[in-house]
């Protein structure tokens, strides 16, 4: 019966282990069709209805997915509170800061790090110009990782559970 009891929860904990990777994989197309749509909100607040960054970052924040919505909250409120601080400066902090619990590999993250060098500098028109070819080489991007995510959401599920009833297997 015991043995019946750790090979259940050797396989529970391998699969998973496995569904926990393949989460990430599915997470990273969502999270980055997430930030094209809110790219497209600043796009459109700072063109056509000519925002200051700081409120259309804020505005954004209160429109967009939680997952996101922390990302522009944040850059918004180094914006607003701390003095002297560049968009450039402002938006690499929220980036640094919401790094740590995303799925976006380095490639997104220097396409979202490099829009940021160039916010705050210049004329709408040339801000719009940046926005826009950040989201095309962010649907380059989102391309990708749906094409990686499905080769590997069912790969990984398989893996953790197999590989829980193999070594269930060579361990009896």
């Amino acid at each position: 019966m015991i043995k019946l009891i750790g090979a259940i929860l050797l396989v529970s904990a391998c699969g998973y282990a496995g569904w926990h990777v393949s989460r990430s994989y599915a997470r990273r197309p969502v999270e980055l069709r997430q930030f094209m749509t809110a790219l497209q909100m600043l796009e459109t607040e700072i063109t056509y209805a000519a925002t200051p960054l700081p409120d259309a970052l804020s505005g954004i924040a209160e429109r967009v997915d939680a997952r996101v919505s922390s990302f522009f909250a944040h850059a918004a409120k180094e914006l607003q509170t701390t003095r002297g601080t560049s968009a450039r400066q402002a938006w690499s902090a929220a980036l640094d800061r919401y790094r740590t619990g995303s799925t976006l590999d380095r490639g997104d993250l220097g396409i979202l790090n490099s829009l940021g060098h160039n916010l705050g500098i210049s004329d709408r028109d040339d801000q719009a110009k940046h926005l826009r070819l950040t989201l095309e080489q962010l649907k380059m991007a989102q391309a990708r990782a749906e094409e990686t995510a499905s080769k590997n959401v069912k790969l990984w599920n398989y893996v953790g559970l197999l590989g829980g009833l193999i070594i269930v297997l060579a361990l009896y």
